[in-house]
């Protein structure tokens, strides 16, 4: 059978059809998604909150966040869509999750979730390197095979 994960290592399952729970898409889209370095950033923080201002979270990830996190206090939500660049992807797969939000004052505070909804996930089972060796056993680029 033919391993997907040698073909497309970092593309997002869900659209090759493969059936994913909740918590694997989280870490795939965190995988790809923009906000990767907010994920990282989390897991290496060793406190149970952190308070931050929209100004360093846009430090962090490398770009302005959008006027919509700016103006709407839901864009912060906890909610995550599989399909979406949501932030919260980022959050919850590090497991933390936002408790309070300022707009006036584009201050933050999230908050690590409970140890017993959150799976420790290392950044090597979201990152996972593949040797560079030789091409692998019984792997076929024809059409027939991969489809």
């Amino acid at each position: 059978m033919l391993k997907i994960d040698l073909l497309f290592p970092l593309a997002p399952t869900w659209r090759l059809g493969i059936a994913m729970n909740k918590e694997q898409q989280y870490r795939q889209m965190t995988a790809i998604g923009k906000y990767h370095r907010l994920y990282t950033h989390l897991r290496r923080l060793p406190s149970q909150e952190w308070k931050t201002t929209f100004s360093e979270l846009e430090s962090i990830i490398g770009f302005k966040l959008p006027p919509s996190a700016r103006l709407h206090r839901s864009w912060w939500s906890n909610q995550t869509v599989p399909d979406s660049r949501s932030p919260a992807h980022a959050w919850n797969a590090a497991g933390w999750e936002t408790a309070e939000v300022d707009i006036d004052a584009e201050a933050l505070l999230l908050r690590r979730k409970p140890e017993a909804s959150v799976h420790s996930t290392s950044l090597a089972e979201i990152l996972p390197v593949h040797s560079a060796g030789g091409w692998p056993e019984n792997l076929s680029l024809r059409r027939e095979n991969l489809y």
